[in-house]
C-alpha cells in the first residue's frame, strides 16, 4: 500500500461513520499518529478498536470533545500537539442532520442548535487548527518524487508539503438545495456555509502554505442517513443518483484521504463532491 500521508491527523465526529472510516483510511495510508475525538466517549472505542485491528503500529488518541465548546476544542488541540509533536491535518467532521420538516415548521431553538455545531464548531475548530499550523514549520520531505530517488535536493519539497492541511466536511447540499422531498433548509444552509468559511479562509491562507478544502459527499451509508431512511425520508432518493446506489464509508474515507494528501498539492478552496453524479444532473 502506497504511503499518501504522513505525521499527526485530528479527526473530530471519529466515533462513527465517515470520520470513522477517515481515520481509517487515514492509517492504511501511512498516517501513525491519530486523534480521534466524539462527543460520547464510548463511540470512540469502537474506532479505537477497528484501527488497533487494521494498523497496531499506529498510535491512537480517543479524545472526548464538544465540538460546540470553544474551551474543549482549543484543550484537545493543545493535548494533540503537546502528544504527538505538531498537527499536520485536521478533518472537521462533526456535525448533525437537524431537522427534515420545511422551514415553517422548524423552531428557531432547532436551527440554533444546528447552527452552533454545523458552523460554528466547524469554525472553532479550524481556528484552533490554523493558529497551531501557522506555528509549524513544514513537513520534513516524503514525496519518493524522482529527485528524491536520486538522493538530490528535491524541488518541490516546500510547494507540496506545507504547514497543514484542513479538511471541512461539507456535503451535495452545500453546492445545491435540497430537493422538495428533502425538506432540510437549515441543513443545507449550514453546509453551504462551511464550504463559504473553506473557499474564504483557503485564500487567505495560502499564502502560508496551509490547505483548506471541503469534502461534499453525496448520499452515504452513515448512520444518520439509514436513519432517515428508516424514518422515510429517503423513499425515491436514491434511484435520482446516476450510479443507482448509496456510496460507502470507504469511498468518501478515500476521498478525505486524497486531499489530505500531496496528491492533491495544487487544490485549495475546493469543494470535492463524491456523490455518484447526483449534482451533475
Amino acid at each position: 500500500m502506497a504511503m499518501l500521508l504522513r505525521g499527526t491527523a485530528l479527526i473530530t465526529g471519529a466515533g462513527s461513520g465517515i470520520g470513522q472510516y477517515a481515520a481509517y483510511a487515514f492509517a492504511r495510508y501511512g498516517v501513525k499518529k491519530i486523534a480521534i475525538t466524539d462527543i460520547k466517549a464510548d463511540n470512540l472505542q469502537s474506532t479505537v478498536d477497528g484501527l488497533k485491528k487494521q494498523a497496531p503500529s499506529v498510535e491512537v488518541e480517543p479524545i472526548q470533545m464538544d465540538c460546540t465548546s470553544e474551551t474543549d476544542i482549543n484543550k484537545t488541540v493543545d493535548h494533540v500537539v503537546k502528544k504527538f509533536g505538531r498537527l499536520d491535518i485536521a478533518v472537521n467532521n462533526a456535525g448533525t442532520g437537524g431537522p427534515l420538516v420545511e422551514t415553517t415548521k422548524v423552531e428557531l431553538s432547532e436551527w440554533q442548535k444546528l447552527m452552533d455545531l454545523n458552523v460554528n464548531g466547524v469554525w472553532l475548530c479550524e481556528r484552533a487548527e490554523l493558529r497551531q499550523m501557522l506555528k509549524q514549520e513544514y513537513i520534513p520531505c516524503s514525496c519518493h518524487c524522482f529527485e528524491c530517488a536520486l538522493l538530490t535536493n528535491c524541488s518541490v519539497l516546500d510547494e507540496r508539503e506545507g504547514r497543514g492541511v484542513i479538511v471541512n466536511i461539507a456535503s451535495m447540499y452545500g453546492i445545491v438545495g435540497n430537493t422538495p422531498t428533502i425538506p432540510a433548509a437549515a441543513y443545507s444552509t449550514s453546509k453551504h456555509a462551511v464550504i463559504g468559511l473553506t473557499k474564504t479562509d483557503a485564500l487567505y491562507y495560502a499564502k502560508h502554505k496551509i490547505r483548506i478544502n471541503a469534502m461534499c459527499p453525496g448520499y452515504t451509508e452513515t448512520p444518520l442517513l439509514q436513519q432517515a431512511i428508516r424514518e422515510g425520508h429517503m423513499k425515491g432518493e436514491v434511484e435520482k443518483t446516476p450510479m443507482g446506489r448509496l456510496g460507502k464509508m470507504e469511498e468518501i474515507g478515500d476521498s478525505i484521504t486524497f486531499l489530505a494528501s500531496p496528491m492533491s498539492s495544487f487544490m485549495t478552496g475546493a469543494s470535492l463532491i463524491v456523490d455518484g453524479g447526483f449534482t451533475a444532473q
